[in-house]
């Protein structure tokens, strides 16, 4: 391997370009500049994003210290509601027919379904027994008849004899009672008489009015006896009658002479008009409830007696206030609704509240008509706190009425 002699110390260096060594220089300034300038934007970038950030942070905090609410508006209940009740239908007249004879069904005329008229026979009861005691109380009457003319003859006869005075005042007045009694027996002759022709008469059951027979509890041969059991019953079904029961907190606004409305759900697309007759304008201590009664035509007969329906009373408007039961706050220390002023800030009132219509309430006493009421209130909203008000705030009526109108009607 071949050998290279090493350079001598004394041999000169061969001189450096002066272009050359500024050329290196200024590339070297150049990137030390440029490093520089990348370190500063780096620098300037993270401070910018930490004020950024911190601008950021410190919104958000301030936005969550700010409750946003959604208010509504308390208004007056205009309209009035319609109440909707259940009820069963009635004859206007029902009877049950019982027999006043005792004795043995012989016929009967008319079946369950039969339309009758007042008077028409609907029953024969056979009573011998009747039959007999009515001869024996004819004879009788006619025997005491015959002792009273007897009677009546002889104080003519002892008159005249007094006059002659060919007898004692004490007998003619003997005989005069006698006569006194033979007129109170023929009296009571008379009536007992008059009596077993009635009982004859309960042997034929007619119908007291006009209606349908609804049951029949007798067939031919049946032993009928004075307990009372009725053979038929027979009801009017026109009109029909409708009790219900109005609760206490509107028993005010029923009065007679209202126009109801009645719905059954077997008959769909059907109402029926009917009228308040009359109520008990009393309020029953178990129930808390008024009893309402209606009078409904029925000239078609299109409803039966004893069939279940909803009655819709319309009421007159309260004049009330009406607010969303979603803005009540129920703490310890009662009811309470929260209010926004024109600071936005919160005030919790107490409010007395009156009747519950579903989804709306009634509010007697604690607030004004207008006042901004906060929807949903949190249960951390306490007094004087500021609020923020969403921008869908229900200004109007709206978060009030539509609750009442879904739970009641208007009044046309």
């Amino acid at each position: 391997m071949a050998e290279y002699p090493a350079p001598h110390p004394a041999d000169p260096v061969p001189p450096v370009d002066a272009a050359q060594r500024a050329r290196v220089g200024r590339g070297a300034r150049i990137a030390v500049i440029v490093v520089l300038v990348l370190l500063a934007i780096g620098a300037g970038r993270t401070i910018v994003g930490r004020m950024a950030n911190a601008r950021i942070l410190e919104t958000n905090v301030t936005e969550g210290a700010v409750q946003y609410v959604r208010t509504t508006v308390a208004r007056t209940s205009e309209g009035g509601q319609t109440l909707a009740l259940p009820g069963s239908l009635q004859g206007f007249q029902q009877a049950p027919l019982a027999a006043r004879s005792a004795g043995y069904v012989k016929r009967w005329t008319k079946d369950i379904g039969s339309h009758v008229a007042r008077g028409e026979l609907l029953a024969v009861i056979e009573s011998p027994e009747i039959d007999q005691q009515l001869s024996q109380a004819e004879a009788v009457r006619g025997q005491t008849a015959s002792s009273l003319g007897l009677a009546k003859s002889t104080v003519e006869r002892w008159e005249a004899l007094r006059k002659k005075d060919v007898v004692s005042q004490q007998e003619l007045d003997e005989r005069r009672s006698g006569l006194t009694q033979a007129t109170a027996n023929l009296a009571a002759a008379e009536a007992n008489v008059q009596r077993l022709r009635q009982l004859q008469g309960f042997t034929r059951i007619t119908a007291p009015f006009d209606g349908v027979i609804t049951k029949r509890n007798v067939d031919v041969g049946d032993l009928i006896d004075s307990s009372g059991k009725p053979l038929f019953v027979l009801t009017q079904m026109d009109p029909l009658r409708v009790y219900v029961n109005v609760p206490q907190s509107y028993a005010q606004l029923v009065r007679p002479g209202q126009k109801v409305v009645i719905t059954q759900s077997e008959l769909r697309g059907q109402s029926f008009t009917g009228e308040v007759a009359r109520t008990s304008a009393s309020i029953d201590p178990a129930t808390r409830t008024m009893q309402v009664e209606v009078a409904l035509p029925n000239k078609n007969g299109v409803l039966l007696p004893g069939a279940y329906v909803q009655v819709e009373l319309p009421l007159v408007g309260s004049r009330a206030l009406v607010v969303p039961t979603n803005v009540l706050l129920f703490r310890g220390e009662g009811t309470r609704v929260a209010t926004v002023d024109a600071a936005s800030r919160v005030h919790l009132k107490p409010v007395t509240l009156g009747r519950n219509l579903g989804e709306a309430i009634e509010v007697i006493d604690g607030i004004a008509a207008g006042d901004r009421l906060v929807v949903n209130p949190s249960d951390s909203l306490s007094e004087g706190d500021t609020v923020a008000v969403a921008a869908n705030e229900d200004g109007g009526s709206a978060g009030a009425a539509r609750p009442a109108r879904a739970a009641s009607k208007a009044l046309p």
